[in-house]
């Protein structure tokens, strides 16, 4: 009796993470925050190379508008994954992580992740019903 009480509570708690995991994907929200936060941080100086990663994540966020939620969380855990992959190489002495600046790169970096992964799992799984010809994989043309 016990053992089967378990097996539904893990069950449950499974289905709970990937239907989180599918609802961070397919909202539009984490890319634009993603993008607000990586243009405050490279703004001020000016630094162009992450500079381009804004334009990239509102436009997975028009896309996520427009009703492409798969595309969408691909483009989204793409260049989220892209700007991780730059931001993990610059290096920053102890004192400079716990100050605002520093707090501000953590969440960023945090929200890269959380992009990535529920973007990720959204893009692997996603099936596409609104084709205009009926087939998965159909593009525009």
């Amino acid at each position: 009796m016990a053992d089967k009480g378990i097996e539904k509570a893990e069950k449950e708690a499974k289905a709970s993470v990937i239907s989180y995991a599918r609802l961070w994907g397919e909202s539009p929200v984490p890319p634009a925050l993603l993008a607000t936060l990586v243009a405050a941080q490279h703004a001020r100086p000016p630094q162009f190379l992450p500079l381009l990663f804004p334009p990239a994540l509102l436009f997975s966020t028009y896309l996520n508008i427009n009703d492409y939620k798969i595309d969408a969380a691909g483009t989204s855990a793409a260049w989220s994954a892209l700007y991780l992959f730059l931001a993990r190489r610059r290096k920053h002495p102890l004192m400079q992580k716990w100050g605002t600046r520093g707090i501000i790169r953590g969440a960023t970096m945090g929200l890269c992740v959380a992009n990535l992964l529920g973007g990720g799992f959204v893009y692997a799984i996603g099936k596409r019903s609104n084709d205009a010809s009926g087939k998965d994989g159909a593009g525009i043309i």
